[in-house]
């Protein structure tokens, strides 16, 4: 498989002879307020969509995990062609459908598309009453034949949920949502420094990657803020923390 980084959480996955779009925010640089009760009043997205290869455009798949400006934006809805399958959590296939998408799949446990196995997993964006105001989330679990079992984990910070989901599908690549962003009360609401220790832990023998810092707001955790945290921890090289437009490439099994 190969995985790119485009920005924030959205990725280019090349997997089982299929391009997949992951949580596609397009939008221009700075052309969406700040969120509100965070940090800093900086416009979003902080970073320009780097120069790639692929037409991300026109994937072959969309998966979408959670419907947030900075996973699904008005520039997605607008630019995607609407009859590209599009994968989601239950109770946002409406959003699509009213957006003109036609060929919307909400996934609740399982799901097969052509040669690819997907299982949704759940997480917590946020903890107390920051994380139930901020709704329901998903993750997914990719498997197909010759490829590495592969999960994206969403927006949640480190919990039961992606702890589990570990135990339960032995995933070769793990995506997490790092940049700990934050409310101006509470805790993160996704995975801060610490968090991505904690995952790399759990599962040592996978290839760990680090996205979703330095394109919004109120993610206080950097990419160097996290290699420098995970250097403390004796955990220097173990998680790959991407640049925007990067591209990573991984074996799967036989």
């Amino acid at each position: 498989m190969k995985i790119q980084l485009i920005r924030n959480a959205t990725l280019w996955l090349e997997y089982a002879g299929l391009n997949i779009l992951v949580d596609p925010m397009l939008m221009d640089t700075e052309s969406m307020p700040a969120f509100p009760n965070t940090p800093n009043d900086l416009r979003n997205p902080r970073v320009s969509l780097p120069d790639i290869e692929p037409d991300i455009l026109n994937p072959d798949l969309l998966l979408v995990t959670h419907t947030h400006p900075d996973h699904w934006d008005e520039a997605a809805a607008r630019q995607l062609r609407k009859d590209i399958p599009l994968i989601c959590q239950p109770g946002d296939e409406h959003i699509f459908i009213k957006a003109g998408f036609t060929n919307v799949t909400p996934v609740d446990v399982q799901h097969e598309h052509q040669s690819i196995q997907l299982a949704r997993t759940s997480g917590q964006h946020g903890t107390g009453e920051i994380g139930e105001r901020m709704g329901n989330v998903s993750g997914f679990v990719l498997e197909a034949a010759g490829e590495p079992v592969t999960y994206i984990a969403g927006d949640t910070i480190w919990c039961e949920e992606p702890a589990e989901a570990i135990k339960t599908y032995n995933p070769e690549v793990i995506v997490v949502n790092a940049g700990g962003a934050r409310f101006l009360q509470g805790d993160p609401i996704t995975m801060d420094g610490p968090d991505v220790a904690a995952v790399k832990r759990a599962a040592p023998s996978a290839h760990l990657i680090a996205v979703h810092m330095d394109a919004i707001n109120h993610c206080m955790t950097t990419r160097a803020d996290l290699a420098a945290y995970l250097a403390s921890e004796q955990l220097d090289g173990e998680v790959f923390i991407p640049q925007d437009g990067e591209s990573l490439e991984f074996g799967g099994k036989a």
